[in-house]
């Protein structure tokens, strides 16, 4: 399984590359860089310690248009090392494709990243890795990532009863406890919406099919998921009121 680092000086930029990049179960661990000293500073040292050594890095996703050095000059210095890391570039900019593959990137990602897109790229570096024990079913729309402990483990989005907003981070509810994330609630809404996940309120994304109960007090909404009651607000409560009706068959 693949070893990655993930480069960009832009912090949500990195944070979505590294949440998609652990989602898909052919890496088995992604760290990020926010800069190319940084970032040439952890590949010399996972080049010197070898590739048996916990810290080496198989391959460096990395951003073009950066302080300082850009993704292109530290491409360049990689190339004078004994046995670089492969390289993918990701960068909003199609211009430097050319440039990029002269210098025997394995592929070249245009932002914003697409899921399989990404997916693709780390096809094609396992194979030039030779990590050919990955499952082939890609299982990661069924799971997210979550850190715990400095661990990374795996959610079945299955066992997420609902989200909360937490500024541009997300709290997410099961019957086993909470885990924060940092991805904003309207993104999780997108992504989620085909499985069931409905917005009730500018703080809350819930799974149908774990409302317990639907209450009604004065005119205004609530449903009871487990122990928690959440507030619908006044613009969602036709709608939600609509999708549990058609659900229940009436």
């Amino acid at each position: 399984m693949l070893r990655v680092l993930a480069v960009d000086d832009e912090p949500p930029a990195l944070e979505e590359l590294l949440y998609l990049l652990r989602a898909d179960p052919r890496v088995r661990s992604a760290e990020g860089a926010t800069g190319a000293t940084e970032a040439l500073r952890r590949i010399g040292g996972a080049v010197d310690a070898g590739p048996d050594d916990p810290s080496a890095i198989d391959v460096v996703f990395l951003d073009i248009h950066m302080a300082g050095l850009t993704g292109l000059d530290v491409a360049q210095l990689l190339a004078g090392f004994a046995a670089p890391p492969l390289i993918v570039f990701v960068t909003a900019h199609e211009g430097f494709a050319v440039h990029a593959f002269d210098l025997k990137a394995v592929d070249y990602v245009l932002k914003p990243v697409r899921r399989e897109r990404l997916a693709e790229a780390v096809r094609r570096v396992a194979e030039q890795v030779g990590d050919r024990s990955a499952p082939v079913n890609d299982t990661s729309a069924d799971q997210i990532p979550v850190e715990l402990g400095g661990v990374i483990r795996f959610v079945p989005i299955d066992e997420i009863a609902y989200a909360e907003a937490q500024g541009d981070y997300a709290r997410l509810h099961t019957a086993n406890g909470s885990h924060l994330v940092r991805i904003p609630l309207t993104t999780l809404e997108e992504r989620w919406r085909s499985r069931g996940f409905v917005r009730i309120h500018r703080r809350h994304l819930v799974a149908l099919g774990r409302i317990d109960e639907l209450r009604l007090d004065a005119g205004s909404m609530s449903v009871r998921i487990g122990e928690a009651e959440l507030a619908v607000s006044r613009r969602h409560t036709r709608a939600l009121r609509d999708l549990l009706m058609r659900q229940s068959g009436r």
